[in-house]
């Protein structure tokens, strides 16, 4: 029973942070950027959400401020890559080292408890009697406010303006000839990221019951570590939308690896190099899987070398005859 319920936490978990996953996604492989905002972002959207709670708002109505917060972090980054030309690394950085300090101001300590204060879980365990767990409730609460992203992240990037976002990571210079401004997509692509990042802090902070200005810690590696799993084992085969999806999967994978080794008897503290480990062993399964592939044609290519051969020498015959 508590491996169960080790996995329900973990899957639970995985669709809470696989809305920063997305938010990672479309810095990583869409705009071709390594953001490091996303760090402070995760932790603001979770310090705005608590602060706005406990002073008695709504918890689903602080998503749209939470989202603010995150687009404004992503401006930040994009104005100082993009107009002060600071190399888009070395941007992010200093925006994550300053939204350190920027959260401790919003929450006035460096954690916010939201005990006895209504959160998205607990409002849904009202509605149904107290029938669900917070768990459950997350797991609920994450599908579907991970669904209505997916589907409005997979509309805007279908329109022409999304689409020259997608242009822009994969040929800038291209996209300039045409008459794109790069500069503002690249902002609006970093505002867009950071935003979602901030609602998964948020989603986070509100299922674990208190935000932390050190709760974004590491969140850029466990991003790449669940985006590479995904591609790893659901690959890209049905287009952006399966992309999308498979990208949350490999969020949902990441959790539940963490749970079993957990439960196997790792300790806490090692699951930082645990998951540089996942992640240095993702990156490393194209190579690996490109040496098999011409391993495997070096040695099919002498044996079809004799067929073609030995066809030609009959065809020959033939036609001598």
């Amino acid at each position: 029973m508590p491996v169960l319920y080790a996995m329900e936490g973990a899957v639970s978990q995985g669709i809470l942070w696989g809305l920063m996953t997305l938010g990672v996604y479309l810095t990583f492989r869409i705009l071709n950027v390594a953001d490091m905002t996303v760090d402070g972002s995760f932790a603001a959207g979770g310090a705005v959400s608590a602060v706005l709670i406990v002073k008695g708002m709504n918890p689903w109505f602080t998503l749209l401020f939470v989202f603010f917060m995150g687009t404004c972090c992503g401006l930040v980054t994009g104005f100082m890559n993009t107009k002060l030309k600071i190399n888009i690394l070395l941007a992010s950085i200093l925006t994550q080292i300053a939204l350190y300090s920027i959260n401790i101001r919003i929450m006035g300590r460096a954690n916010t408890p939201l005990l006895g204060s209504p959160t998205m879980m607990s409002l849904l365990r009202d509605l149904t009697h107290e029938r669900l767990t917070t768990t459950t409730s997350s797991l609920i609460i994450g599908v579907f406010v991970i669904a209505i992203i997916i589907g409005l992240l997979y509309w805007f990037l279908g329109t022409e303006y999304g689409s020259a976002i997608r242009a822009t990571g994969s040929n800038e210079c291209m996209v300039r000839a045409m008459g794109v401004n790069t500069d503002t997509t690249k902002i609006v692509g970093l505002m867009i990221s950071n935003g979602m990042v901030a609602i998964s802090g948020a989603l986070v902070a509100q299922s674990q019951g208190y935000a932390d200005v050190g709760m974004g810690t590491g969140t850029i590696v466990i991003g790449l570590a669940s985006i590479i799993i995904g591609e790893v084992i659901f690959g890209s085969h049905f287009g952006l939308w399966y992309t999308l999806v498979s990208v949350v999967f490999g969020s949902i994978i990441y959790r539940i690896v963490i749970a079993v080794v957990l439960q196997l008897g790792l300790k806490s503290t090692d699951l930082k190099l645990l998951t540089a480990l996942i992640v240095a062993v993702a990156l490393s399964v194209p190579v690996f899987k490109g040496a098999i592939d011409r391993r495997r044609k070096a040695f099919k290519g002498p044996k079809n070398e004799r067929e073609t051969r030995h066809s030609d020498d009959k065809f020959k015959h033939g036609m001598e005859e």
